[in-house]
């Protein structure tokens, strides 16, 4: 039997029967379920929003969407770099328990339930726009066998990385793009703009699908930097509005990035208001990690992290905590601000809880719809991150502590977040009750993988 018609026959048979048994039976349902819209961007930091004390690029958009709904101040990604982040969200685990713990790992499996078939099972309409990156053209984690009835976009994260590409995927077949050319990783000829396209595409599902629920994943590229075009790596149409700042051009172009995306976002929000769903649409809107230092980049010159120490690839909280607006008409108060720590892993149970559906078991997130309602919410007794680049290093938020270890056996730093956010003084030798609480969580906190080594 060929390879794709084996993936089809197990994807459709016993994998799906497998998923079924994981989902259970569906919840009791609403009466009115709400559109779920996650829009993510990568690579933007804490920082590069209006709305979080951004100074230099405009974001009228999402700061309008932040007025309407509620701000976290203490949201966190799945992990300080791409994959592993969106199979956190994705999955409801942790880089503990998620399958993909780093770039350049295996995809997704049969088994790996996601947030698409969650809501699936419950009778939503499922599209995926932009990048996806958890499994490739002829491997089981293709957006369409993991729960997600249209695709248009990425399958490869390192082809994301070209704003021009010469073919993208529209759910299972590759679709040129005509008048893109590409050589060495760099476009010689530009004609399309793939988060135009992303923004035409998941306008065109909304207007399919408004008179059901759905549930939009748009995933843009914007602000990565295609590292093959090394400082010119910030490709945008125009540089407008900033094409007169006395700025180097990189700086241009990054801030044109972000002001484009949240004009394409303020498009969205048009369109649901036009189509009379706004009332019953839920919107969130984040980052899967920390600001880069990539393409021309400076991210200090922006003060992309904001108070934060650290960007991409850093436990410290510059690589890992990250803007999350929510917008509800009507149930979520206007102008609130959360400071409930949450994570990546949350979002699944979320949507579960939204859509009347149930939720896998074993999960190590938690439905966070009664703080978005403004009511009583459970919170996490701890927040683990692990990351595989170089040294491996575990990051640990309790309550107002968070705690970083430099391999198994390294000793634990310990910073108060609470008066130190830019975690500058490490004062774990002044709280060992505190290092001793987490280290005894940490030899529970992840389990070994095959593919995912600690060393020492």
């Amino acid at each position: 039997m060929h390879r794709r018609d084996f993936l089809k026959t197990v994807t459709g048979g016993a994998a799906a029967m497998a998923v079924e048994g994981l989902l259970g039976q569906a919840a009791t349902t609403p009466a009115a379920r709400p559109n779920i819209i996650f829009i993510l961007a990568d690579d933007l930091g804490y920082g590069d929003l209006g709305c979080y004390g951004q100074k230099l690029v405009a974001t009228p958009n999402l700061d309008r969407m932040a007025a309407e709904g509620m701000r976290f101040t203490d949201a966190y990604c799945g992990a300080p770099v791409c994959a592993p982040s969106r199979c956190c969200l994705m999955t409801g685990q942790h880089t503990g328990h998620a399958w993909i713990r780093g770039n350049n790992g295996p995809p997704l499996r049969p088994r790996d339930v996601t947030v698409a078939q969650v809501l699936k099972s419950a009778g939503y309409a499922t599209g995926l726009v932009g990048k996806w990156g958890l499994g490739d053209h002829d491997t089981f984690g293709i957006p369409n066998w993991k729960g997600f009835d249209y695709f248009f976009g990425f399958l490869n994260q390192s082809r994301a990385h070209n704003y021009y590409p010469e073919f993208l995927y529209r759910n299972r077949d590759e679709i040129r793009i005509e008048g893109n050319v590409v050589r060495d990783g760099v476009a010689t000829a530009r004609k399309h703009y793939a988060p135009d396209l992303f923004l035409e595409e998941s306008l065109s599902f909304i207007d399919r699908n408004r008179s059901r629920p759905f549930f939009l994943h748009l995933t843009t590229t914007v602000p990565h930097a295609n590292s093959a075009a090394r400082e010119k790596g910030l490709e945008v149409p125009s540089d407008e509005p900033y094409s007169d700042r006395d700025w180097p051009q990189p700086r241009k172009n990054f801030a044109a990035m972000v002001t484009r995306m949240d004009r394409d976002i303020g498009r969205i929000m048009a369109r649901l208001r036009e189509l009379g769903i706004d009332d019953n649409t839920i919107v969130f809107f984040s980052s899967d990690n920390g600001p880069h230092r990539e393409g021309g980049h400076d991210p200090a010159f922006f003060n992309s992290s904001g108070p934060l120490r650290g960007i991409k690839r850093d436990l410290y909280e510059g690589g890992i905590r990250v803007p999350l607006v929510v917008r509800w008409p009507g149930r979520i108060a206007p102008g609130s601000v959360s400071a409930l720590p949450c994570a990546f892993w949350d979002f699944l149970p979320t949507a579960a809880e939204l859509g009347g559906a149930a939720a896998p078991p074993g999960l190590d997130g938690m439905s966070i719809l009664p703080a978005l309602l403004g009511r009583t919410q459970k919170e996490h007794e701890f927040l683990y991150w692990e990351f595989h680049e170089g040294a491996f290093v575990q990051a640990v938020r309790m309550g107002r502590w968070k705690a970083l270890r430099r391999g198994l056996r390294g000793r634990l730093e310990l910073y108060d977040l609470s008066s130190d956010i830019g975690e500058t003084t490490d004062i774990a030798a002044r709280h060992p009750a505190e290092v001793a609480r987490i280290e005894a969580y940490l030899k529970t906190a992840r389990t070994d993988s095959e593919y995912w080594e600690v060393g020492a």
